[in-house]
């Protein structure tokens, strides 16, 4: 039995779930608004280019994962579940999987 996506566990112990979580709560404290995980935040206007360096930041620091080259493309921080994805993807890489 595989577990669906919202429930698998990343290298570091924490699940889809919980990085979905956390980076809304990054993305609705800068922005005072509430969010769905698949808004495309840049077409809503609430993210700048400014604000996705944050958001680069962030992930970095509250998941240990380095974003550079091909993964700082805007298609990876348009939308909560596409920075879930780049996360955990980039946790795969580092643990060697």
């Amino acid at each position: 039995m595989t577990l669906s996506t919202t429930q698998q566990t990343t290298t570091t112990g924490r699940n889809d779930a919980e990085i979905e979580q956390h980076v809304l709560r990054f993305i609705e404290q800068h922005t005072k608004k509430t969010w769905a995980p698949d808004t495309d935040l840049f077409a809503s206007g609430a993210v700048s280019s400014l604000f996705a360096l944050q958001l680069v930041m962030a992930l970095e620091k509250a998941f240990d994962v380095s974003v550079a080259g091909e993964d700082l493309k805007l298609d990876n921080f348009r939308t909560v579940n596409a920075m879930v994805a780049l996360v955990r993807r980039l946790q795969d890489e580092g643990s060697g999987e």
